[in-house]
């Protein structure tokens, strides 16, 4: 039986999650409705990365039922992972309100210090709460979209790619949408670049002023080895306006552009990639953001829709992901959480294509600056994987979908002209991996113990809860959670 487990265990993809839920009303986890050793076959190919994945689709032999039944069983084991982390947040919410008619009863009472002992309860449990919000609305989703698009990868890609090629032989494909790459930085993708300039900086001085931005890592080798990579990206872009590069000193696996040109990369980024044309994927990913200026595009879709949010707040977050950009930098790290940094994507409308411009932009960019352009989408695929989808949040989008992304991606690609070379790996890559590392551990001595700027209302109380860590796997979190709520029956 116990072997039988842990095989159900492993039918969970390149995602690595499992279905150890819980509930108030006890359900039984749902079953792998195939036979293990299909399970295990379809695990191993749904392991493999993206690029690799590419390659050996057309070999692969699994049917339609089989892909399907897979797929149900991943909707299931969502859900149920998700109703751990609605379940345990409701009894949070239960704790908090019984906390809150203590509190009010003892008002007008002398004895100050239970008071204070309930606030900081109180401001703890509200910690949590937010915690398995984050958890059930954005880490989950995001661990089975990668599984999703897998299978989803193994059943469609053998068409597409015939499909592709026939568009290659023919000449069709020149017809696409910024298909003259041959005239990159002669193009112009959305006019009046420099007009963001002024907003790119009142947008960096309002995030500033309210905290809200990570202090610059203080290594100039560091500082001077990014912007050389990115300096390089935009020359071989559509860019008109001077690039900003600042590396900034925080451990999220992310990265940003304000309107205007300016470019930030984290230090969890730059950690996380494992060469250069990974970092200049990314990189190229940002610029393209700015070059077709979808900050200032998205201000205005926000404005006719009746939707008062500040150019900070629409360059910083929707460019950074909506609620898992700059604040889960404050969440996942210092156990802030329910910021107020979320914005509803869907009420724009428009995020899903701006996406997909960058992704197109982003491949062209990193192809004309001579990188190899399948780093962009190695490096997606390490952060889709097993704990990179927690570790790397802020890095994805709620739209679209991976599989499209990565197929989308992978088209252009095909479609851009070969060349005999491209850069993967630099000397100048590997002798910044060292300077990180020793930088890293002086910033984490520097701020260990230190909070950033937002503060928790009550002083005086002890660290929130972190309940699950970054780089935690989530069949961790989602196994933890059901053992914590065996417990308590």
């Amino acid at each position: 039986m116990k072997s039988r487990r842990m095989l159900s265990m492993l039918l969970l993809l390149a995602a690595g999650i499992w279905s150890s839920g819980c509930s108030q009303k006890r359900i039984a986890p749902p079953s792998p409705p195939m036979a293990p050793e299909l399970h295990d076959d379809l695990q191993k190919a749904a392991q493999l990365p993206y690029d690799q994945l590419f390659d050996k689709a057309v070999d692969l032999k699994f049917n339609a039922k089989d892909l399907e039944e897979m797929r149900k069983h991943l909707s299931e084991t969502q859900a149920y992972c998700k109703q751990q982390a609605k379940t345990t947040g409701t009894g949070y919410d239960k704790q908090t309100n019984q906390l809150m008619d203590e509190l009010k009863r003892s008002a007008g009472q002398a004895d100050e210090p239970k008071r204070h002992e309930l606030r900081c309860q109180i401001q703890d449990l509200r910690s949590s709460k937010a915690q398995m919000d984050m958890l059930a609305d954005q880490l989950v989703p995001t661990a089975f979209q990668n599984g999703r698009a897998k299978l989803e990868l193994i059943e469609k890609w053998p068409t597409e790619e015939q499909q592709i090629k026939q568009q290659i032989e023919s000449g069709a494909y020149r017809q696409r949408h910024w298909g003259d790459v041959t005239d990159i930085g002669f193009r112009t993708i959305q006019p009046n670049q420099k007009d963001d300039i002024k907003r790119g900086e009142d947008a960096l001085r309002q995030l500033r002023h309210e905290g809200a931005m990570p202090r610059e890592l203080d290594n100039k080798q560091i500082q001077d080895y990014v912007n050389t990579v990115a300096q390089k990206v935009a020359a071989n872009s559509d860019l008109q306006i001077p690039l900003k590069v600042m590396v900034l000193d925080s451990k999220e696996v992310n990265a940003f552009a304000l309107p205007g040109g300016f470019l930030f990369i984290q230090r969890g980024l730059l950690e996380e990639v494992d060469d250069e044309s990974q970092l200049a994927g990314v990189i190229a990913h940002e610029i393209s953001h700015v070059t077709a200026r979808h900050s200032y595009r998205l201000y205005k879709q926000a404005l006719a829709s009746s939707i008062v949010y500040s150019m900070a707040q629409i360059a910083a977050i929707i460019l950074t992901g909506g609620a898992a950009g700059v604040g889960a930098y404050y969440a996942l790290q210092y156990g802030f959480y329910g910021l107020g940094f979320a914005l509803d994507l869907n009420l724009l409308g428009v995020s899903r294509d701006f996406e997909l411009e960058a992704d197109q932009l982003g491949v062209q960019y990193a192809w004309k600056a001579g990188y190899d352009p399948e780093g962009f989408i190695r490096f997606f695929g390490k952060m889709a994987g097993k704990h990179g989808y927690a570790i790397g949040a802020s890095w994805f989008r709620t739209h679209p979908p991976f599989y499209q992304r990565m197929v989308d991606s992978k088209r252009e690609i095909m479609y851009l002209p070969q060349k005999e070379s491209w850069i993967v790996q630099t000397l100048q890559f590997e002798q910044m991996k060292p300077l990180l590392k020793e930088a890293a551990a002086k910033s984490n001595t520097a701020q260990e113990g230190k909070r950033p700027a937002m503060q928790p209302k009550e002083e005086g109380c002890e660290k929130p809860r972190q309940l699950y860590k970054p780089e935690e796997p989530i069949e961790a979190i989602c196994s933890r959670l059901e053992e914590r709520t065996a417990a308590s029956r």
